[in-house]
């Protein structure tokens, strides 16, 4: 059974220009192994993390790092839910999650479904 959907947008320059004109943004919204990603990739891992916090109705202390966008061997991008997250999760019965993520002229998207 659906849980929710969730979705957001990135605009890829504005989402630059904040990691530029922010010292520390990327270590506040990334795990190190996401801040290795280039900044279009940071853009959708982003997006993707907006969208965990949409399904779950954006409850008050989600924390960033709590979501992480892992890769499976295949490439398949997955979502690893810890703390503040997983928490809320349970809360709502979720228990698997679905993730697709794209970006393309000049935009990065993320579309996260919640499954009981």
């Amino acid at each position: 059974m659906i849980v929710g959907v969730g979705v957001d947008l990135v605009d890829l320059a504005r989402f630059k220009e904040s990691l530029d004109r922010t010292p520390g943004l990327a270590d506040r919204l990334f795990t190190a192994t996401e801040r290795a990603l280039g900044v279009a990739s940071l853009a959708a891992n982003f997006a993707a993390k907006e969208a965990v916090a949409k399904v779950l109705g954006a409850p008050r202390g989600l924390q960033w790092h709590d979501v992480e966008v892992t890769r499976s061997e295949s490439g398949r991008p997955e979502l690893a839910v810890s703390g503040s997250v997983a928490a809320a999760a349970a809360g709502l019965g979720v228990m698997r999650w679905h993730v697709s993520l794209s970006h393309d002229a000049g935009m990065a998207v993320a579309m996260v479904v919640a499954e009981s």
